[in-house]
């Protein structure tokens, strides 16, 4: 192993919806984290595993800072302050559109609790004129950060030096997880947040936060896998909407979340859905604890 090797843990944190699952699955060529337009899509931390020569960067892409009205969402904020704690830098993102919310100031003051290196990313520069970015930059530097960068994480090709500037900051260590890997999470996990991601995109209102999936049995063979997976919801009147009319719904959720799967694996994928209930499940820590969080 070259001495000069560097390895360390980098958290991605910021409000809802303001990029942090993109850059991440940008800076790493591949789909590790879901995405929606809509807040909360991210639930759980995380892990992307970045490797070249010379690094390791682990990146732990985390639930948006939010305020708390289920014992769903103490857990999703738990899942942030621990991976701030892990971290050996901490990049914090935020939308130059829209920054600076009350939300964005929340978290800059969490964030002065924690003693790492910090770099602020001003994400979406090209929804802003040259004026206002150069404005929003300079605000930025005023805070607690070592370094500010803008750029457009959905646009941006080369990463390069953007990469080089975080491995500045970590330290010299050998890899913390085999090189060949690119995240420590099971197949099952990528499931479940793939049909997740499918109910994010094909419903409104309150269905996409009272759901969850949870991959019940996974059979993966050399050509193919096959998929038992629940759609757990909240109220009896949500069955029929994720039905949709002659099941045309679900069938939809089916037929995409397949496509993605296929993308990962390579295989034929055959995924079974069911839909079950359970009142309330987001208020409860047993059932949390039972479906993974």
């Amino acid at each position: 192993m070259d001495k000069n090797h560097k390895a360390g843990f980098v958290s991605i944190v910021g409000k809802p919806n303001v990029g942090k699952s993109t850059l991440l699955n940008k800076l790493l060529g591949e789909k590790i984290s879901i995405i929606s337009p809509k807040p909360q899509t991210t639930r759980q931390q995380v892990k992307g595993i970045l490797n070249s020569e010379n690094r390791q960067i682990v990146f732990l892409d985390t639930p948006g800072f939010l305020e708390a009205r289920y014992e769903l969402h103490n857990k999703m904020l738990s899942y942030l302050t621990n991976a701030l704690k892990d971290s050996d830098l901490i990049i914090f993102i935020t939308d130059a559109h829209k920054y600076p919310t009350d939300y964005d100031l929340k978290i800059c003051r969490m964030l002065k609790k924690f003693s790492v290196p910090k770099i602020a990313v001003l994400n979406k520069i090209d929804l802003v004129d040259a004026k206002i970015e150069a404005e929003k930059v300079v605000n930025l530097e005023k805070l607690d950060f070592e370094k500010v960068i803008s750029f457009s994480a959905l646009n941006k090709v080369n990463f390069d030096d953007f990469l080089d500037t975080l491995t500045n900051y970590l330290p010299l260590s050998p890899p913390f997880y085999n090189p060949d890997e690119i995240s420590d999470l099971p197949m099952r996990f990528f499931v479940q947040e793939i049909i997740r991601e499918q109910i994010f995109l094909n419903f409104r209102d309150e269905i996409p936060y009272s759901s969850t999936a949870i991959v019940e049995e996974y059979h993966e063979l050399e050509n193919s896998v096959k998929i038992y997976a629940n759609i757990w919801i909240e109220r009896k009147s949500q069955k029929p909407i994720i039905l949709g009319k002659n099941g045309s719904q679900i069938k939809l959720i089916k037929k995409n979340a397949e496509k993605e799967i296929h993308k990962i694996l390579k295989k034929r994928v055959s995924l079974q859905l069911w839909i079950k209930i359970k009142p309330e499940w987001r208020k409860k820590k047993n059932a949390l604890k039972e479906f993974g969080y």
